[in-house]
């Protein structure tokens, strides 16, 4: 995968062949991406292709078995998760890792205080760190959660739940956030909080989005790479991947029409 251009450096995160093999089977197959700032870029493929083995990897949950993954041009292929979110690379998952019986605004004070290496204070009363206070009201505003603020987690709407695990990696200020999935299982209504979140995301945070939602997919990214059986098929914009006889024969099929917009910007 190439990305859009752009100077060297510009890149936020590559991939260089990177191969992932269980067994007898290869998940990833010398795959080669290039994501630059301010990255719009779905991942895409029937299900079995290697997305999540693919983030994995670049996650470090998953050690490579070849390959290289470098972010902001530093070797991190042996570096650990924990080491990889505090330079800047995060994700969501597929099903949401939440705690259900604290709020919104307990969650997300957890999480900015433990970036900001006060989680010590724990006990200090919510509310009596005015820096995070405030980031938590302006997180809780960005992603329409401030009319949940202080309800339990358990009890939210299911999309307002994704919402509140995007916003939760958001409040670790990565510089590559990964998205696997954001609206798996989000009932339709509510699907688009997700969308008109998401496409607002802030221009210096690159987004590398896995979705099988077409809607969200091609009204989102700028860049589409197509992974099937592990290889990259094919990148392009939406309006190309849309268009390509190869993608809508493994893929797409008829569920995106070949006018597909070129997605925002």
């Amino acid at each position: 995968m190439s990305g859009d251009g752009g100077r060297p450096d510009d890149v936020v995160l590559q991939t260089r062949g990177l191969v992932k093999r269980f067994g007898g089977i290869t998940a990833t197959n010398k795959v080669s991406m290039t994501i630059r700032r301010g990255a719009r870029h779905a991942l895409i493929g029937p299900n079995g292709a290697g997305k999540t083995t693919l983030i994995n990897q670049l996650t470090g949950v998953l050690a490579p078995s070849e390959g290289t993954v470098l972010l902001g041009g530093r070797d991190i292929t042996t570096l650990a998760p924990h080491k990889r979110v505090a330079l800047g690379l995060v994700r969501t998952f597929q099903i949401n890792q939440l705690f259900a019986s604290l709020t919104p605004l307990q969650s997300l004070a957890l999480a900015v205080s433990g970036r900001l290496d006060r989680a010590r204070r724990w006990w200090a009363p919510m509310g009596s760190d005015a820096e995070i206070s405030v980031e938590c009201e302006q997180l809780l505003t960005q992603f329409r959660l401030t009319e949940f603020a202080d309800r339990a987690t358990a009890e939210l709407p299911y999309g307002k739940r994704r919402l509140l695990e995007i916003a939760l990696a958001v409040a670790q200020k990565p510089s590559v956030l990964l998205l696997d999935e954001p609206a798996a299982g989000v009932p339709g209504p509510e699907r688009a909080d997700i969308l008109a979140t998401v496409a607002a995301l802030p221009d210096n945070v690159s987004v590398v989005l896995i979705e099988h939602d077409m809607d969200l997919v091609f009204s989102f990214a700028k860049t589409l790479t197509v992974l099937v059986n592990g290889t990259v098929l094919t990148e392009g914009t939406p309006a190309q991947i849309a268009a390509d006889p190869q993608v809508r024969a493994v893929y797409l099929g008829d569920s995106v029409p070949v006018r597909a917009g070129a997605g925002h910007g």
